[in-house]
């Protein structure tokens, strides 16, 4: 039975999902009260945090004398996620005392690093799916009587590693999340969430110098340079997000490196570089070609480029490299504009493809040579 809830975006219409944490809650709710009334179950209800109420249907039932034990297929909707057909267990087991102990088991993530909502050494079950199992376990038990609930995703393992969890330092299976339990269709919260907490682990960890890249490239030229890859942070196209989590950071150093297609929009103060939010790379190229001189006609040559690549020769068969370095600095500009932080060291490196480093600020030649080797 698939969650029948949509959402409407861009004239489309998205089925909407559930999270692996409203699937977690689900299961154990249902295997907490067969544990108790000794009969089997189909269907359970669960609330969620964002108001939405559940009704999932349970599978694979295991109703024994010292366990109960059932699954609730994750449904992510029309959202592409990795988890989508899930099975998540939730096997439950008599304790003394009044407690609902939460672990995880098979295919469920251990955290190894700091910097993220769990403690070193526990599951990795996210606080809020952690308070809707003990919530709507709650609900079906004696008061008097506690239950230890043992989440399990068999095909966790296997599935993690086409997630951002091993870079994370979550080892051994994916993790038990969500903050609403409702997915919502091409949201990228999730992603950007996942860049945050990269960057605040790297932190914790105690990098005070971190390189902030675009994507693959951005990275090959950072290890090309010698920079400490350990230090390397992606930030995709969410150059505004990831400044403002840097903003309360105690960070020392921080680059931008980034290809010209990409960090020419920072220095039009472009803060989501995505095509489809902000694609004025031409009109920056341009006026930073004319404030050196370029003339009429190689103006409308860099309009008339197909690529940032092209653009970038135009302006270097013009004579006009000096573009780039004032550029870079007007990248540094920018960032400390966003980072409102005056104490923060901050450098920036313009590259293409083709031709390598166009411009940099604030960058030592001694690095820089190292892009020429």
């Amino acid at each position: 039975m698939s969650f029948e809830k949509y959402i409407k975006k861009n004239g489309k219409k998205y089925r909407m999902g559930y999270t692996t944490g409203s699937s977690a809650a689900a299961a154990a709710k249902a295997a907490a009260e067969m544990f108790f009334n000794s009969k089997i179950k189909r269907k359970v209800t669960i609330e969620t945090p964002a108001d939405i109420e559940l009704t999932l249907e349970l599978v694979d039932i295991k109703l024994k004398d010292n366990y109960v034990k059932t699954a609730v297929v994750k449904d992510g909707g029309d959202d592409p996620d990795v988890t989508n057909g899930l099975l998540i267990y939730a096997r439950v087991e008599s304790i003394s005392g009044k407690n609902i102990v939460i672990e995880g088991g098979k295919g469920v993530g251990q955290v190894t690093k700091p910097g993220l909502p769990v403690a070193i050494g526990e599951a990795a079950i996210n606080p809020v799916p952690r308070k809707m199992i003990k919530k709507e376990v709650r609900k079906v038990i004696p008061k008097n009587k506690g239950l230890k609930v043992i989440i399990e995703i068999p095909e966790g393992e296997k599935v993690a590693e086409k997630t951002f969890n091993p870079r994370l330092g979550i080892k051994g299976g994916i993790s038990v999340l969500g903050t609403t339990g409702i997915v919502e269709p091409m949201s990228k919260s999730a992603y950007k969430k996942s860049l945050a907490i990269e960057l605040k682990q790297a932190v914790e960890m105690g990098r005070k110098e971190l390189i902030f890249v675009f994507g693959n490239h951005g990275k090959k030229l950072a290890k090309k340079l010698g920079y400490d890859e350990k230090n390397l942070i992606k930030m995709s196209n969410f150059v505004g997000y990831m400044l403002d989590q840097a903003k309360e950071l105690d960070i020392n150093n921080l680059i931008i490196i980034g290809h010209i297609g990409k960090i020419a929009k920072v220095a039009g103060g472009i803060y989501n570089t995505h095509s489809k939010v902000a694609d004025a790379r031409k009109e920056i190229i341009a006026a930073y070609a004319a404030l050196f001189g370029a003339k009429q006609n190689v103006v409308e040559k860099i309009f008339e480029a197909n690529t940032a690549e092209d653009e970038a020769n135009i302006v270097l068969e013009n004579n006009l490299s000096a573009v780039f370095n004032f550029m870079a600095k007007k990248i540094v500009t920018k960032v400390r504009k966003r980072l409102e932080n005056d104490e923060i060291d901050i450098a920036s490196i313009i590259f293409s493809l083709e031709k390598g480093i166009l411009g940099s600020h604030g960058i030592g030649k001694e690095v820089l040579e190292y892009e020429q080797n």
